[in-house]
C-alpha cells in the first residue's frame, strides 16, 4: 500500500530547508550482523545514511554472484558504496549486506548443496539468499536512526533473485523492494543451466509475492537477457505477482553492469518508482560527495583527471596506477595488498600493447611511496 506522508517527515523537511545552508555529514560505518548460521563472523555489511534528524527508512542492498570463485571470496561491502550514498541522499539509512559465504561474511553460501547442472534448485537456493536479507532487515530496523516500518530491499543478479524471493515471504515492514537484472545459473553469456526449472521458480514466488516490485534489465544484459527475462516477468506476473518491468538501454559491453556503473540511466528509473510509493523523503536529493582536494597525478587526461576524481570518492582498499599512457584502479577490496595488486593488473594488461610498464601511483588517498 502507499504510504502516507508522517508529521515527522514535514517536520523534518521545515529542518533541513530552514539549515540547507550548512552542509550535512554522510556516516560510513563498517558493521558486522551477528547469526548463529553466519558463524563466526557474521554477516558483512556497510551502514551509510546522512546524518539527519528523526528516523528513517530502511534500505538494505545485496549482490551478485560472479562466474568465478575468487571474486565470491573478496567481495566487500564498500563495493556498493556509490549506491549506498545514492538512497542515503535521499534520506534512507543504507544497508550493504555480504550473505553468508561470501567474501568475510560467516557461513555457506547459497551457491552450495543446491544440486548441479540441470538438477539445480533455484528456487531454495534464492529462499535461502532472502533468508539472509531478513537478518539483515531485521538488524538494520532496530538501529535508533531507522524508521522500523518503513523498509525497501534492492538486489542485484542473485541477490535480485533473493528480493523477489524475499517477497514471497515478505516481513511485515517491507513497503517496496527492486530487482536489478535478477536470476542465477548463468554459466556463459546468453547461456543458462535449466532455464525452465529458473522460470519455474519465479512462477512459484509470484503466487506469494504481493509487496510492489520494480524489475530493471538491460537490453544488452549478457547473464539475462530480455527475451529470458520477460519469460520471468511472464512466470511472475502469471501467478499474482505485482511488479513494474522496465527495459532500461543497452549499456556498456555487458548490461548486466549497469547497477554497479549506470547510475545516471537507473537513478530516474527509481526516482519514479519511490515518488509513486510515497517514499520521496526530501524536497531534493542532498549533494554528491565531493572529491578532496588532492592533485592528481601528472600526465593524466582529462577523462583520466575524472576517473581520479571519481577513485578520491570511494572507500577503503583501493590503489590508483598508471603507465606513461595508460591507468586503471582497484576499489573496495579486501586489503591494501589487494587492490594495489590488482591495480597494476588491470593498468598492465591496457599498456601492454604500447609496451608500457605501470606502478602505483596512489595507494588509499595518498601518492605512493
Amino acid at each position: 500500500m502507499p504510504l502516507k506522508p508522517r508529521i515527522v517527515d514535514l517536520v523534518l523537511l521545515l529542518l533541513l530547508l530552514a539549515s540547507s545552508a550548512q552542509a550535512v555529514q554522510m556516516r560510513e560505518e563498517p558493521t558486522h550482523i551477528p547469526w548463529t548460521q553466519a558463524a563466526p563472523n557474521g554477516l558483512t555489511a556497510l551502514l551509510v545514511y546522512a546524518d539527519l534528524p528523526g528516523k528513517h527508512p530502511l534500505v538494505v542492498i545485496t549482490h551478485g554472484t560472479s562466474r568465478e570463485l575468487e571474486p565470491r571470496n573478496n567481495i566487500t561491502p564498500w563495493l556498493f558504496l556509490p549506491q549506498a550514498r545514492w538512497f542515503a541522499r535521499r534520506g534512507f539509512v543504507a544497508l550493504v549486506v555480504i550473505r553468508r559465504g561470501y567474501g568475510s561474511s560467516g557461513g555457506k553460501p547459497d551457491y552450495l548443496g543446491n544440486g548441479r547442472c540441470p538438477q539445480i534448485d533455484y528456487e531454495g537456493a534464492a529462499r535461502k539468499s532472502a533468508e539472509d536479507l531478513r537478518i539483515a532487515i531485521d538488524f538494520g530496523s532496530k538501529l535508533p536512526q531507522v524508521d522500523p516500518t518503513r523498509v525497501l530491499a534492492v538486489g542485484i543478479s542473485t541477490g535480485g533473485m533473493a528480493t523477489v524471493a524475499l517477497t514471497a515471504n515478505a516481513p511485515e515492514n517491507l513497503v517496496a523492494a527492486i530487482n536489478f537484472a535478477g536470476g542465477r545459473g548463468s554459466n556463459a553469456d546468453h547461456q543458462i543451466c535449466n532455464s525452465e526449472a529458473l522460470v519455474d521458480a519465479y512462477r512459484d514466488f509470484g503466487r506469494h509475492s504481493r509487496t510492489p516490485m520494480l524489475w530493471i534489465y538491460a537490453d544488452n544484459d549478457k547473464y539475462f537477457w530480455p527475451e529470458i527475462a520477460q519469460q520471468f516477468d511472464a512466470a511472475f506476473r502469471s501467478t499474482g505477482g505485482q511488479d513494474q518491468f522496465l527495459r532500461a538501454p543497452a549499456f556498456g559491453e555487458d548490461g548486466h553492469t549497469l547497477f554497479s556503473h549506470g547510475i545516471p540511466i537507473w537513478s530516474p528509473m527509481i526516482d519514479d518508482f519511490l515518488k509513486a510509493h510515497d517514499l520521496v523523503l526530501l524536497p531534493q536529493p542532498l549533494p554528491e560527495i565531493a572529491p578532496p582536494n588532492i592533485p592528481p597525478p601528472a600526465g593524466l587526461s582529462d577523462r583520466g583527471q575524472q576517473a581520479f576524481r571519481g577513485y578520491l570518492t570511494l572507500g577503503p582498499h583501493k590503489a590508483f596506477a598508471l603507465s606513461a599512457h595508460h591507468y586503471a584502479s582497484s576499489v573496495a577490496q579486501m586489503t591494501s595488498d589487494d587492490a594495489r595488486k590488482d591495480a597494476l593488473k588491470n593498468c598492465n594488461r591496457l599498456a601492454a600493447p604500447d609496451k608500457e610498464t605501470c606502478s602505483i601511483a596512489f595507494e588509499e588517498n595518498s601518492p605512493a611511496n
